[in-house]
């Protein structure tokens, strides 16, 4: 290892993802080995991922971390799973340019500076822990020159976040609950690439960026000990409809994916209902975007838009077509109007290009949309103004990647400290 004051630096995007055959309770706590499999859809990392720029340097004196611009403690169970199980696998890593040469030795002497930044709330049911672990374990991985594939990988980032293993990889994928004790076939795979099924359009409504209330990880070991129909859920549910998803994904079959995703997320948050004592996610307005969409579904006669909810009130909804989506986009901002102060462009956000596809390029056309004809019996009217915080449109999309230009860099190449 040279003896100059060196930082070595990567910086990586790792996506979010949205579960639509859930996760939900633990085998095991320490190792967060699941009780049952799951499925998710990526989703596109230019508009929801986390950035993470991981630093060595000889002049560090610990490991630090920097959560969206503040300092967080290393100390928690999780991130040193992570760091220990990262740190056992390095390899050796040389930088003629910069002088840098670490032997596969050296690693456990050296300290690291972790920074991470979310582009979207942190724990508000928009799977942040996810994007964060995942991204947290792929950039260091890439630091330590660590000779793993992405399903290894994932192994790794479940110790951090369950459903981080599930961002490792774009498009469609699934987390396999595996057998072993250790955990080590609790893995995800890839179903599907991102370009499988590019037909989707994905618009979530972020009913309340606010923390919840019940955090995820207290929740499920709720449920795992009071819910009997949780464990009727693991055992004879889940099996059959991963099956049934995974056929739904590879034939692009929208009508069978949109019945399972709904009724994957109902079950999930009845589970909720159904621990002691009860968890409540979802709110009057998350109930009230259920009904637009199911009364949508029905009166068309095949399913055009599927709906799921995660631990939080925010609906993810996921469009047959860009046409669909559009529509859709309407329907919402009819009944869920922005306040008259604001800027339309701050209000949809991600690809809002498709504002201008549903001549709504201001808050003026807002007001002079129509209620959607399919929809006889009122749910609501127009004055349900800030139910709704704003939406994102997105689509599925690609797994992580490392960002080489040095300007996205969140630590300072020089000191190794935040800019």
């Amino acid at each position: 290892m040279a003896a100059e004051k060196w930082v070595y630096m990567v910086t990586a995007q790792t996506p979010t993802n949205i579960a639509v055959i859930k996760y939900w309770g633990k085998r095991d706590e320490v190792r967060i080995l699941p009780v049952n499999d799951s499925i998710s859809v990526t989703l596109d990392p230019d508009h929801l991922c986390t950035v993470t720029t991981v630093a060595v340097s000889p002049a560090f004196d610990r490991d630090r971390m920097w959560l969206n611009g503040k300092e967080i403690s290393l100390s928690g169970s999780r991130y040193q799973n992570c760091l220990r199980e990262i740190r056992g696998r390095a390899g050796d890593v040389e930088d003629k340019e910069k002088g840098v040469k670490i032997e596969k030795k050296d690693w456990e002497k050296l300290y690291l500076h972790i920074a991470s930044h979310n582009n979207f709330p942190t724990a508000a049911g928009l799977a942040s822990s996810a994007a964060g672990f995942a991204c947290l374990v792929f950039s260091l991985a890439k630091l330590m020159n660590v000779d793993e594939d992405a399903s290894h990988l994932s192994a790794i980032a479940r110790q951090g976040s369950g459903s981080a293993c599930r961002s490792l990889f774009g498009g469609f994928v699934k987390w396999e609950m595996g057998s072993k004790e250790d955990g080590s076939d609790s893995v995800a795979v890839q179903l599907a690439d991102e370009k499988h099924w590019n037909d989707l359009v994905i618009i979530i409504a972020v009913v309340s960026s606010r923390q919840k209330e019940t955090s995820s990880t207290s929740g499920m070991r709720e449920s795992v000990e009071t819910s009997l129909l949780l464990q009727h859920r693991a055992k004879e549910v889940v099996p059959k409809r991963i099956l049934q998803m995974e056929e739904a994904i590879k034939n692009r079959d929208f009508a069978s994916f949109t019945q399972l995703s709904c009724a994957d997320s109902n079950q999930f948050h009845a589970v909720c209902l159904d621990t002691s004592p009860p968890i409540f996610y979802m709110n009057d307005t998350s109930h009230r975007i259920i009904s637009l969409v199911e009364k949508w579904n029905r009166s068309e006669g095949t399913p055009q838009v599927a709906y799921t909810f995660d631990a939080g009130p925010n609906a993810v909804l996921i469009a047959r077509n860009r046409k669909v989506a559009v529509q859709l986009l309407q329907g919402l901002l009819y009944y869920f109007p922005p306040k008259s102060d604001t800027d339309m462009n701050s209000y949809v956000v991600g690809d809002n290009s498709i504002l201008k596809e549903a001549g709504l390029d201001g808050a003026n056309s807002v007001e002079n949309l129509q209620p959607p004809p399919e929809i006889k019996d009122n749910i609501g009217s127009q004055d349900q103004k800030g139910e709704v915080s704003y939406f994102i449109c997105t689509k599925p999309g690609r797994g992580p990647v490392v960002l080489p230009d040095q300007n996205q860099a969140l630590l300072d190449p020089e000191t190794g400290l935040p800019k």
